[in-house]
């Protein structure tokens, strides 16, 4: 078994050889030694799952072997390895191929030529078609050799009790390695493709991925999105939706900065909805130092969260995306890495970008989100100790994330333009925290979030970095033990903005969308925003029509000036409305920007 399992680990790492000498451009080569090394490094967890995966069949063949003393391993086995070994061949060859024409890994796109091979095959030769097969063949049968021969035919009779007894025992421990392997270890996440992702340079990121394992993960998050929700014909689709985003909402009628360039860090509060803010009607005591910061900055009263979970919710806020009811774009990394970003924008103008997460930064694979959208470092639970990043089941708890925060900004070069982006996890199920001040546990675990923040900003504003300073608070979602996602309450968020880059204090009543705060952020500091095609600039005269756009589980919010409605996808009708009045072209328009999201999301 340890010498299948090395066996199809090393044909991996081969592949990753090759495919990185053969896609090298211009811009990557020559290709460095500690280049190739960081790429086989960090691919080696897709390889080592895909070879677990692999191993299963193996595995259960080898360990009936030591009780069936006439199997032949080898005749059971030799087929098994021929088909795999084929297939293994053919998506390698395939990937490192395709590549030049694609620019992404295998994927479950490759199935959209199926039924059109002579379209698929207009961009290329008989001669190169011909080549490539028969490299996958000699590769296949390379491969199946190997793994064929390293196969005996049988394996000798187990004599006695203890030494049946210690052949299942290793069996058992071997299973459960395998079982990790697969998995990706213990910890909260399990294996996905962001994983490989460690590079600024996405053709590294790329050329680390497994593309066996990319190719199977795809197929199983593979939809047909263009097809959904298609509620309205393209006529009305295209007269009802074009209105609602302005193709340019550049320039600014008010300014709220005193400096075009501040440091900014942006800090997304999980969870933080309006519900633990008593300036949003929420409960009274829950948050005080929010409701002490709040006179100290900009804080926007009228602003409704994109969406219901953090992966959602921070594509929206980060990269001015809608959301998705029923699927996560930031599991897509195909599709994420293409998304703009604030850290894209910032870095384009000189900032140095980070990322701090205290938790598990491989979770929804958020680690090839924000390594493609523009943060050059990421700092997460590994970074903490033990003892503290075990603080909850989520990872390093908040005090400990702001302390690290504080160190990251305090030690800075004063000369250096940076934005960080920080997520907080301690107000999260289960809600156990290690501070005690309301009976209610839930709403204890906010009262200690909004304790660590108030804290930091106090100590922040001790620092020479105050000065040049912009602060953005944000939350992911909401979230309430009173009304769930099909409640606009739910959706409901403060925004509040803070430092010494502030000009002065006010309240902003606008009504607006979480996904609104990248292009409101950009044009304040006088920079182009036009790739972010979901966020407007509120401060824009092209801002003439306010309004909220949400979804949850299967269905959406519409909120304007006129009111509020929600739509279940499921059931096809309005969940709750208030008022009655002008629920159809709410509805409608909610309608328009559901499809039109998906129809975009369909695009190869």
């Amino acid at each position: 078994m340890i010498k299948v399992y090395a066996t199809f680990l090393t044909f991996f790492i081969l592949q990753k050889v090759i495919f990185t000498y053969v896609n090298a451009g211009s811009s990557t080569w020559p290709l460095s030694v500690g280049d190739m090394a960081q790429v086989i490094r960090h691919g080696l967890g897709l390889d080592a799952s895909t070879t677990g995966y692999l191993s299963v069949v193996p595995f259960a063949v080898v360990w009936a072997g030591m009780w069936i003393p006439r199997l032949n391993h080898r005749a059971i086995l030799a087929p098994y390895f021929a088909l795999v070994a084929l297939l293994l061949s053919l998506i390698c060859v395939g990937d490192t191929s395709l590549y030049s024409f694609w620019q992404f890994k295998l994927d479950a796109t490759i199935f959209n030529y199926v039924d059109a091979p002579k379209q698929a095959l207009a961009s290329v030769s008989a001669s190169y078609v011909a080549i490539r097969l028969l490299l996958a063949c000699a590769f296949a049968v390379l491969l199946s050799w190997l793994l064929i021969w390293l196969t005996p035919r049988r394996f000798p009779r187990l004599a006695g009790a203890r030494q049946q007894l210690a052949c299942n025992g290793t069996h058992l421990l071997l299973g459960g390695l395998i079982f990790l392997c697969i998995r990706g270890g213990v910890g909260r996440s399990t294996m996905n493709v962001g994983d490989a992702y460690f590079s600024e340079n996405n053709y590294l990121n790329h050329a680390a991925i497994n593309p066996a394992f990319s190719l199977l993960y795809s197929c199983f998050k593979a939809e047909d999105f263009a097809g959904k929700y298609n509620y309205l014909d393209e006529k009305t689709l295209a007269a009802t939706y074009g209105p609602l985003y302005p193709a340019s909402t550049e320039g600014c009628t008010d300014t709220l900065l005193n400096t075009r360039r501040p440091n900014v860090l942006i800090i997304v509060l999980e969870g933080f909805g309006g519900y633990y803010v008593e300036e949003l009607g929420g409960v009274k005591g829950a948050a005080p130092q929010m409701s002490r910061l709040i006179r100290e900055g900009v804080f926007f009263d009228n602003v409704y969260a994109n969406s219901f979970r953090t992966d959602r919710g921070l594509v929206s806020a980060l990269s001015g995306h809608l959301s998705y009811p029923a699927t996560s774009i930031m599991k897509m990394p195909a599709k994420s890495g293409r998304l703009p970003g604030i850290a894209r924008t910032l870095k384009a103008h000189g900032y140095h970008t980070d990322f701090l997460y205290g938790g598990d930064i491989n979770f929804t694979n958020m680690r090839s989100y924000f390594t493609t959208t523009g943060y050059q470092k990421l700092v997460s639970d590994a970074d903490f100790s033990l003892e503290e990043r075990t603080s909850s089941s989520w990872g390093a708890h908040d005090e400990y994330a702001f302390e690290k925060l504080y160190d990251m900004i305090r030690t800075r070069p004063e000369n250096e333009l940076w934005h960080t982006g920080f997520l907080t996890l301690s107000s999260h199920e289960p809600f156990e925290v290690p501070y005690k001040r309301l009976e209610d546990k839930r709403l204890n675990s906010f009262a200690y979030t909004d304790h660590c923040l108030g804290e930091f900003i106090e100590r922040l504003k001790k620092l020479p970095v105050w000065r040049n300073l912009l602060v953005v608070c944000i939350p992911d979602h909401g979230s309430s033990p009173d009304y769930g996602p099909a409640s606009p309450d739910y959706y409901h968020i403060p925004m509040l903005w803070l430092g010494g880059a502030i000009r002065e204090p006010r309240t902003v009543h606008t009504l607006m969308n979480q996904s609104d705060m990248p292009a409101t952020l950009l044009a304040q500091l006088g920079l182009p925003h036009a790739d972010f095609a979901f966020s407007r600039n509120i401060f824009s005269e092209a801002y003439v029509y306010p309004f909220a756009y949400s979804t949850y589980n299967d269905g959406f919010l519409f909120k304007d000036s006129t009111g509020a409605t929600v739509f279940d996808n499921a059931a096809r009708k309005v969940a709750c409305t208030t008022p009655e009045e002008g629920t159809p072209a709410r509805e409608l328009k909610g309608k328009a920007i559901l499809q039109t999201s998906y129809d975009k999301l369909g695009e190869p």
